[in-house]
């Protein structure tokens, strides 16, 4: 392929790069996706190690089930973060076991949910997530995660501007790999100033080196340093009592502290669920190709459902696809699944090798800052693109109040004293707090509205073979796309 169709155009067979190309594309995945899928367990007390081995066994088995059409990554899904800390407040490790167990039974709700698709057919579950839904949404999900980017971008504002700077120059006037890899060179790049700067100027301060000893201008933290030195290069990723399996064979269950677990979490589901949807509507619209009804929304649900399931039972994080990589397909133009499969296998290599995960865990948080600073921008962009796409008619004011209404209740309560909607409900022997982040009660609010306010304007049946019909005259021919032994060369009409 040649440097000015890799610039200009989507590249759908990744084939056509060569391997070295390829390599590095799914590198950038990894890295895309890295930052955030480890600050969870950091900020829960699970294994980083188990994390990545399950978010790269977790794709493979999305792929395995969605045909191998989707070209998405699963990483750690911070909608159960709420849930995590109800349970065990400050990481306490005998209690994460009954939170992991809460989070597997949420993954079952998917199931669920695409049985009911597969039974009465995608056209009229859709009904209920039309554009004025699934867009408001999608726009909550990258603003209530905008706060932890600002938060990471204040340790070093000059380094977080340093890789914003980087992937706006190598996507706007980057020629070849340096326009699809800005992800990648804006963490190599930041990375590598902050190790220069950290052996010229860098002082210890409060447990990181910063320039000159300010605290405003951290680099890498001591800890992440020590942690590369001291890693083995091979080791497991889990323990056997950091598993599900554990309350179960310990002889010492807390069945109280079971079904706390079950009302607090299984909630989530209806969150995350929406945001799948969501996710996979971003996708869509990212790449061209209706993966709603091809493979089919059943298919991606028990796909994310199933890997959720299987990461709690083994002391992982949930698992969610991730906005981040649909980010990096924007930029990239690269949509080739295999490129994030390839991802997903650097992950499971990652996960057995704490010398390297220590390596990347190392990143400065400055550094993630920025890079998530712009996917998570990049994540509120399609929910935009996905309301104008579909010309939803803000004219009407049911429009106006659904959308109002999703944005509000999902950021204002993330940005709340709480954090949460508290419910308690009584239990024969306790009270139990159920928490409702802020993107469950917006998703479960719009959903509700959507479904009783009158005047619905949408018909996703119709809009979808409009869609069709547009896409025909827009982009590639799928035997041009997608069957390699083809034209290198896209066929247009």
């Amino acid at each position: 392929m040649s440097k000015s169709s890799l610039q200009d155009g989507a590249v759908y067979d990744a084939k056509s790069l060569g391997t070295g190309r390829i390599v590095v594309l799914g590198f950038q995945h990894m890295f895309a996706m890295f930052g955030s899928t480890i600050l969870v367990p950091a900020l829960t007390g699970l294994s980083v190690s188990a994390t990545l081995l399950f978010a790269g066994l977790g794709t493979l088995l999305f792929h395995l089930l969605s045909k191998r059409k989707v070209p998405a990554f699963l990483g750690s899904s911070f909608a159960f973060l709420a849930g995590y800390f109800a349970i065990a407040p400050n990481g306490e490790r005998e209690l994460l076991p009954y939170a992991c167990f809460g989070v597997a039974l949420a993954g079952l709700m998917y199931l669920i949910l695409a049985g009911l698709i597969k039974l009465f057919g995608v056209n009229r579950v859709m009904r209920f997530f039309p554009p004025i839904v699934t867009g408001p949404i999608i726009i909550a999900i990258g603003l209530c995660l905008s706060g932890t980017a600002i938060n990471s971008c204040s340790t070093n504002w000059f380094i977080a501007i340093v890789a914003i700077l980087i992937i706006v120059i190598c996507n706007i006037w980057g020629k070849g790999m340096v326009k699809i890899t800005p992800i990648l060179l804006g963490v190599l790049g930041s990375s590598i100033l902050c190790i220069i700067l950290a052996l010229a100027a860098g002082q210890v301060n409060e447990g990181y080196y910063c320039i000159g000893g300010n605290a405003n201008f951290q680099l890498f933290s001591v800890a992440s340093v020590e942690n590369i030195k001291n890693a083995k290069w091979i080791g497991l990723p889990f323990q056997y009592q950091d598993t599900v399996f554990s309350i179960f064979t310990g002889g010492n269950i807390n069945t109280a502290l079971l079904v706390n677990a079950i009302i607090t979490i299984v909630p989530i589901s209806l969150a995350t669920i929406v945001e799948h949807i969501g996710d996979i509507s971003a996708i869509s619209s990212t790449v061209g190709d209706n993966f709603i009804k091809d493979p089919g929304l059943h298919r991606t649900l028990m796909g994310d459902g199933l890997a959720t399931t299987v990461a709690s039972l083994f002391g992982a994080p949930a698992n969610t696809t991730y906005g981040e990589n649909t980010g990096v397909l924007t930029l990239s133009k690269v949509f080739d699944p295999m490129v994030v499969r390839l991802a997903a296998v650097f992950a499971i290599c990652f996960s057995i090798s704490p010398k390297l995960a220590a390596c990347i865990s190392a990143i400065p948080t400055p550094v993630v800052g920025g890079i998530s600073l712009v996917l998570y921008g990049m994540i509120s962009a399609v929910g935009v693109r996905n309301v104008v796409e579909n010309q939803i008619d803000f004219s009407k004011a049911r429009n106006v109040i659904i959308a109002a209404l999703i944005l509000v209740l999902s950021i204002g309560i993330a940005y709340s004293a709480a954090g949460a909607i508290v419910i308690p409900i009584q239990l024969p022997t306790t009270v139990v707090d159920v928490k409702l982040t802020g993107l469950a009660v917006g998703s479960l609010i719009g959903i509700i509205l959507n479904a009783a306010l009158p005047g619905k304007d949408y018909d996703f049946e119709k809009n979808q073979k409009a869609a069709q019909a547009k896409d025909s005259t827009m982009i590639p021919e799928p035997a041009a796309r997608h069957d390699p032994k083809k034209k290198k060369e896209k066929r247009w009409k």
